[in-house]
Protein backbone atom coordinates (compact mmCIF):
# COMPACT_ATOMS: atom_id res chain seq x y z
CA UNK A 1 0.00 0.00 0.00
CA UNK A 2 1.44 3.39 -0.99
CA UNK A 3 0.54 6.77 0.47
CA UNK A 4 -2.09 7.68 -2.10
CA UNK A 5 -3.79 4.31 -1.67
CA UNK A 6 -3.68 4.73 2.11
CA UNK A 7 -5.41 8.11 1.84
CA UNK A 8 -8.03 6.70 -0.54
CA UNK A 9 -8.62 3.90 1.99
CA UNK A 10 -9.15 6.45 4.77
CA UNK A 11 -11.71 8.15 2.55
CA UNK A 12 -13.53 5.09 1.19
CA UNK A 13 -13.80 2.77 4.20
CA UNK A 14 -15.75 5.18 6.49
CA UNK A 15 -18.34 5.70 3.72
CA UNK A 16 -18.50 1.96 3.09
CA UNK A 17 -18.90 1.41 6.83
CA UNK A 18 -21.86 3.79 7.08
CA UNK A 19 -23.49 2.23 4.03
CA UNK A 20 -23.17 -1.28 5.48
CA UNK A 21 -24.59 -0.17 8.84
CA UNK A 22 -27.52 1.50 7.08
CA UNK A 23 -28.27 -1.64 5.06
CA UNK A 24 -27.86 -3.76 8.19
CA UNK A 25 -30.41 -1.60 10.03
CA UNK A 26 -32.88 -2.01 7.17
CA UNK A 27 -32.69 -5.80 7.48
CA UNK A 28 -32.84 -5.91 11.31
CA UNK A 29 -35.99 -7.91 12.26
CA UNK A 30 -36.76 -6.01 15.45
CA UNK A 31 -36.67 -5.96 19.23
CA UNK A 32 -34.42 -4.37 21.84
CA UNK A 33 -33.20 -5.46 25.25
CA UNK A 34 -36.42 -4.21 26.90
CA UNK A 35 -39.03 -4.83 24.20
CA UNK A 36 -38.96 -7.90 21.99
CA UNK A 37 -42.05 -6.70 20.10
CA UNK A 38 -40.39 -3.58 18.64
CA UNK A 39 -40.56 -3.52 14.86
CA UNK A 40 -37.31 -2.99 12.98
CA UNK A 41 -34.30 -1.03 14.18
CA UNK A 42 -34.46 2.09 16.35
CA UNK A 43 -31.74 4.76 16.45
CA UNK A 44 -32.43 5.43 20.13
CA UNK A 45 -33.53 2.02 21.40
CA UNK A 46 -30.98 -0.31 19.78
CA UNK A 47 -27.24 -0.53 20.18
CA UNK A 48 -25.14 -0.97 17.07
CA UNK A 49 -24.10 -4.37 18.38
CA UNK A 50 -27.73 -5.48 18.12
CA UNK A 51 -27.22 -5.52 14.36
CA UNK A 52 -24.45 -8.08 14.66
CA UNK A 53 -26.26 -10.60 16.81
CA UNK A 54 -26.83 -14.15 15.62
CA UNK A 55 -30.49 -13.58 16.48
CA UNK A 56 -32.41 -10.32 16.93
CA UNK A 57 -33.99 -9.41 20.27
CA UNK A 58 -37.29 -10.54 18.74
CA UNK A 59 -35.74 -14.04 18.59
CA UNK A 60 -35.79 -14.02 14.79
CA UNK A 61 -32.94 -15.16 12.57
CA UNK A 62 -30.67 -12.18 11.86
CA UNK A 63 -28.47 -13.38 9.00
CA UNK A 64 -28.52 -10.38 6.62
CA UNK A 65 -28.20 -7.74 9.32
CA UNK A 66 -25.48 -9.78 11.00
CA UNK A 67 -23.59 -10.19 7.72
CA UNK A 68 -23.52 -6.51 6.73
CA UNK A 69 -22.77 -5.16 10.20
CA UNK A 70 -20.02 -7.60 11.08
CA UNK A 71 -18.45 -7.14 7.64
CA UNK A 72 -18.43 -3.37 8.17
CA UNK A 73 -16.66 -3.76 11.52
CA UNK A 74 -14.12 -6.21 10.14
CA UNK A 75 -13.34 -4.09 7.06
CA UNK A 76 -12.86 -1.02 9.29
CA UNK A 77 -9.52 -2.57 10.28
CA UNK A 78 -8.25 -1.35 6.89
CA UNK A 79 -8.36 2.16 8.34
CA UNK A 80 -5.79 1.14 10.95
CA UNK A 81 -3.64 -0.53 8.31
CA UNK A 82 -3.75 2.63 6.18
CA UNK A 83 -2.56 4.72 9.14
CA UNK A 84 0.65 2.66 9.29
CA UNK A 85 1.77 4.39 6.05
CA UNK A 86 1.05 7.91 7.29
CA UNK A 87 4.19 8.56 9.42
CA UNK A 88 6.35 8.88 6.30
CA UNK A 89 4.50 12.12 5.57
CA UNK A 90 6.09 13.65 8.67
CA UNK A 91 9.58 12.14 8.61
CA UNK A 92 11.26 15.53 8.05
CA UNK A 93 10.33 16.52 11.61
CA UNK A 94 11.65 14.05 14.18
CA UNK A 95 8.99 14.75 16.83
CA UNK A 96 6.13 14.66 14.34
CA UNK A 97 7.47 11.41 12.91
CA UNK A 98 7.69 9.83 16.36
CA UNK A 99 4.21 11.02 17.37
CA UNK A 100 2.66 9.86 14.09
CA UNK A 101 4.26 6.43 14.52
CA UNK A 102 2.88 6.19 18.06
CA UNK A 103 -0.52 7.47 16.99
CA UNK A 104 -0.68 5.06 14.06
CA UNK A 105 0.12 2.15 16.37
CA UNK A 106 -2.74 2.98 18.75
CA UNK A 107 -5.19 3.56 15.90
CA UNK A 108 -4.14 0.31 14.25
CA UNK A 109 -4.72 -1.69 17.42
CA UNK A 110 -7.97 0.20 18.05
CA UNK A 111 -9.36 -0.73 14.64
CA UNK A 112 -8.35 -4.35 15.26
CA UNK A 113 -10.56 -4.16 18.35
CA UNK A 114 -13.40 -2.85 16.18
CA UNK A 115 -12.85 -5.86 13.94
CA UNK A 116 -13.01 -7.98 17.08
CA UNK A 117 -16.47 -6.56 17.79
CA UNK A 118 -17.59 -7.88 14.41
CA UNK A 119 -16.04 -11.28 15.01
CA UNK A 120 -17.74 -11.76 18.40
CA UNK A 121 -21.55 -11.39 18.18
CA UNK A 122 -22.88 -10.23 21.53
CA UNK A 123 -25.35 -13.10 21.88
CA UNK A 124 -22.62 -15.70 21.40
CA UNK A 125 -19.52 -14.17 23.01
CA UNK A 126 -20.82 -11.43 25.31
CA UNK A 127 -17.79 -10.94 27.59
CA UNK A 128 -15.17 -10.73 24.85
CA UNK A 129 -17.55 -8.64 22.73
CA UNK A 130 -17.89 -6.07 25.52
CA UNK A 131 -14.11 -6.10 26.02
CA UNK A 132 -13.48 -5.26 22.36
CA UNK A 133 -16.28 -2.66 22.21
CA UNK A 134 -15.15 -0.76 25.31
CA UNK A 135 -11.43 -0.73 24.60
CA UNK A 136 -11.66 0.09 20.89
CA UNK A 137 -12.72 3.66 21.70
CA UNK A 138 -10.25 3.93 24.57
CA UNK A 139 -7.41 3.16 22.18
CA UNK A 140 -8.63 6.00 19.95
CA UNK A 141 -7.76 8.53 22.67
CA UNK A 142 -3.92 8.30 22.64
CA UNK A 143 -3.92 7.77 18.86
CA UNK A 144 -6.00 10.86 18.19
CA UNK A 145 -4.02 12.90 20.73
CA UNK A 146 -0.77 12.11 18.94
CA UNK A 147 -2.16 13.15 15.56
CA UNK A 148 -3.73 16.29 17.03
CA UNK A 149 -0.27 17.39 18.14
CA UNK A 150 1.18 16.45 14.74
CA UNK A 151 -1.42 18.51 12.89
CA UNK A 152 -0.90 21.48 15.20
CA UNK A 153 2.85 21.35 14.55
CA UNK A 154 2.52 20.85 10.79
CA UNK A 155 1.76 23.39 8.08
CA UNK A 156 -1.64 22.00 7.09
CA UNK A 157 -4.65 24.22 7.70
CA UNK A 158 -5.62 24.27 11.37
CA UNK A 159 -9.26 23.38 10.69
CA UNK A 160 -8.15 19.75 10.50
CA UNK A 161 -6.60 20.02 13.95
CA UNK A 162 -9.81 21.60 15.24
CA UNK A 163 -11.85 18.62 13.97
CA UNK A 164 -9.35 16.20 15.53
CA UNK A 165 -9.47 18.14 18.80
CA UNK A 166 -13.27 18.11 18.89
CA UNK A 167 -13.29 14.38 18.21
CA UNK A 168 -10.69 13.77 20.91
CA UNK A 169 -12.76 15.75 23.42
CA UNK A 170 -15.89 13.80 22.45
CA UNK A 171 -14.21 10.40 22.80
CA UNK A 172 -12.65 11.32 26.15
CA UNK A 173 -16.08 12.45 27.37
CA UNK A 174 -17.60 9.17 26.10
CA UNK A 175 -14.94 7.07 27.82
CA UNK A 176 -15.40 9.02 31.07
CA UNK A 177 -19.15 8.43 30.83
CA UNK A 178 -18.54 4.70 30.42
CA UNK A 179 -16.21 4.64 33.42
CA UNK A 180 -18.24 6.84 35.76
CA UNK A 181 -21.83 6.00 34.86
CA UNK A 182 -23.61 3.83 37.41
CA UNK A 183 -26.64 3.23 35.19
CA UNK A 184 -27.34 -0.19 33.75
CA UNK A 185 -29.00 -0.25 30.29
CA UNK A 186 -30.31 -3.76 30.98
CA UNK A 187 -32.21 -2.50 34.03
CA UNK A 188 -33.11 1.07 33.06
CA UNK A 189 -34.69 1.81 29.69
CA UNK A 190 -33.75 5.49 29.92
CA UNK A 191 -30.11 4.54 30.42
CA UNK A 192 -30.37 2.25 27.41
CA UNK A 193 -31.68 5.13 25.29
CA UNK A 194 -28.89 7.44 26.49
CA UNK A 195 -26.12 4.94 25.85
CA UNK A 196 -27.49 3.79 22.49
CA UNK A 197 -27.85 7.38 21.27
CA UNK A 198 -24.45 8.55 22.52
CA UNK A 199 -22.80 5.50 20.97
CA UNK A 200 -24.12 6.39 17.53
CA UNK A 201 -23.09 10.03 17.86
CA UNK A 202 -19.53 8.95 18.69
CA UNK A 203 -19.47 6.56 15.74
CA UNK A 204 -20.62 9.32 13.38
CA UNK A 205 -17.94 11.64 14.78
CA UNK A 206 -15.38 8.86 14.28
CA UNK A 207 -16.30 8.61 10.61
CA UNK A 208 -16.07 12.39 10.19
CA UNK A 209 -12.71 12.41 11.95
CA UNK A 210 -11.22 9.72 9.69
CA UNK A 211 -12.44 11.56 6.61
CA UNK A 212 -10.95 14.80 7.95
CA UNK A 213 -7.62 13.07 8.55
CA UNK A 214 -7.60 11.88 4.95
CA UNK A 215 -7.93 15.45 3.67
CA UNK A 216 -5.30 16.68 6.13
CA UNK A 217 -2.82 14.05 4.95
CA UNK A 218 -3.59 14.86 1.33
CA UNK A 219 -2.82 18.51 2.11
CA UNK A 220 0.48 17.45 3.69
CA UNK A 221 1.41 15.60 0.49
CA UNK A 222 0.81 18.77 -1.51
CA UNK A 223 2.94 20.77 0.94
CA UNK A 224 5.80 18.28 0.59
CA UNK A 225 5.50 18.33 -3.20
CA UNK A 226 5.61 22.12 -3.26
CA UNK A 227 8.61 22.13 -0.93
CA UNK A 228 10.44 19.74 -3.25
CA UNK A 229 9.62 21.96 -6.23
CA UNK A 230 10.93 25.02 -4.41
CA UNK A 231 14.15 23.20 -3.49
CA UNK A 232 14.61 22.11 -7.11
CA UNK A 233 14.10 25.68 -8.32
CA UNK A 234 16.65 26.99 -5.83
CA UNK A 235 19.20 24.43 -6.96
CA UNK A 236 18.60 25.34 -10.61
CA UNK A 237 19.13 29.00 -9.79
Amino acid sequence: MNLLLAIKTLRFIPVFFLLCVFVSALFYPGGNIHDSSQEGYSFTHNFLSDLGGYESHSSEQNFLSNFFFNMSMFVFALVGIAFLWIPQLFREDALNWYLSCLGSFFLFVGTLFFAGVGLTPYDLYLDIHIFFALNAFRLMVPGCLCFLIVLLRSNVQKRYAFIAGFYLFSVVAYVCYQLLSTGNPFEDINEMIRQATIQKIIVILSVISVLSFSFAFEAQIKILQQTNINHADQQND
